[in-house]
């Protein structure tokens, strides 16, 4: 099992967003970065642990746990030419941009940057780094747990 911290601008998909969706799921929609693409594609698998962060907002934060629902497929909005994620260089028998669904398990109460930053155990966290603006990063066993007790 692999675990990860997957951002969302609360504007787009906040967590109470996705509990208020039907099986608390949502498609991780556009996602626009190789590297986080990659970790969709190629790393997550149905199950694995998800800590639902949001950010670009007042409080950026970890706000929910959550698991990876679906095995990674072409999100559908890289075809959509009203989306703000349309890709005109994307085609469809060759899709660019993967997503996955996250089901949420369960609202927590915010974990802010600076709370994640005073606990020396989460020191090397990849999301605690500095410059690091990945959408998705994955977490290490050790720092899960010390999350979410288990």
């Amino acid at each position: 099992m692999n675990y990860w911290l997957m951002k969302s601008e609360p504007t787009e998909c906040s967590v109470d967003d996705a509990i208020a969706a039907p099986k608390a799921t949502v498609p991780w929609v556009g996602v626009r970065n190789y590297q986080a693409r990659n970790f969709m594609r190629d790393g997550m698998r149905p199950g694995d642990g998800v800590l639902f962060y949001h950010s670009s907002c007042a409080e950026p934060g970890i706000v929910g746990i959550a698991r990876v629902a679906s095995e990674a497929y072409p999100d559908p909005t890289q075809f959509d030419r009203k989306s703000p994620y349309f890709d005109p260089a994307s085609k469809r028998e060759e899709p660019r941009w993967q997503l996955v669904d996250v089901q949420v398990l369960r609202k927590i109460p915010t974990l802010t940057l600076p709370e994640l930053r005073a606990r020396p155990e989460l020191a090397e966290m990849l999301v605690l780094r500095k410059g690091n603006r990945l959408s998705i990063t994955p977490v290490e066993p050790r720092h899960w747990k010390a999350i979410v007790g288990k």
